[in-house]
């Protein structure tokens, strides 16, 4: 690139940045072929890959039957968040969820949260989704770090004892994420977009709720 060249790409505006990474972001997924996503699906798949830069998002997420669109109408009534990490939480665009009446939340930190694991022998993942259970509203649950998250939500749906609007299992690591993953992408009654394989982490969760979210909402 030529200085010249540099100094037009310095004077872009974030908003004009952005249009232009989704343009070379759409022009390499169409170069590459590969699966066929819904309009509402690609772009999830382009927010994901904008956050990342790693284009084998394109293979590794996959969303169960019109789970974007039910997404979309959970947020559109008011619909919340939980997310595993405070990271995610940040992340995520929280004046475009509170425009629609909806919160975020993460109990990860909370010191109930802290005993009850320590009482139970458990992880913090697994309480703080106990506790998310017990809140009684409509909930989006958006997991990017811990995979023990993803398989007490695998257990509480199949109990009976919760109905997720739409789980996002993009957990990263090495131990029980793929298994973790498979349990969430078994559900058959149960919204999903799961990354399959070890891919993901918070920045991800985020962005699959931001990709929602900017369906709905102008950022």
């Amino acid at each position: 690139m030529t200085e010249s060249e540099m100094r037009r790409v310095e004077e872009l505006s974030p908003s004009e940045i952005e249009a232009r990474s989704m343009a070379i972001i759409a022009q390499e997924l169409a170069a590459r072929g590969g699966r066929h996503f819904s309009p509402q699906e690609e772009l999830v798949v382009k927010r994901v890959i904008h956050t990342t830069a790693d284009f084998d998002f394109a293979r590794h997420l996959i969303f169960s039957d019109g789970a974007v669109e039910r997404a979309l109408e959970a947020l559109r009534g008011g619909a919340c968040i939980v997310t595993d990490t405070n990271m995610a939480r940040v992340g995520i665009n929280r004046r475009s969820l509170a425009a629609l009446g909806g919160e975020i939340y993460c109990f990860m930190a909370d010191e109930d949260v802290a005993n009850e694991a320590k009482r139970s022998g458990t992880t913090r993942a697994r309480a703080a989704m106990d506790k998310a259970a017990g809140l009684g509203k409509d909930c989006i649950f958006a997991v990017g770090n811990a995979p023990t998250a993803l398989l007490r939500l695998y257990e509480l749906v199949k109990e009976g004892r919760l109905c997720p609007k739409l789980i996002i299992g993009v957990p990263v690591g090495f131990v029980n994420v793929e298994a973790a993953k498979e349990r969430i992408a078994s559900l058959t009654d149960t919204p999903y977009i799961v990354a399959v394989g070890r891919k993901g982490g918070s920045a991800v969760a985020a962005a699959v709720c931001n990709a929602l979210l900017y369906q709905i909402c102008r950022k």
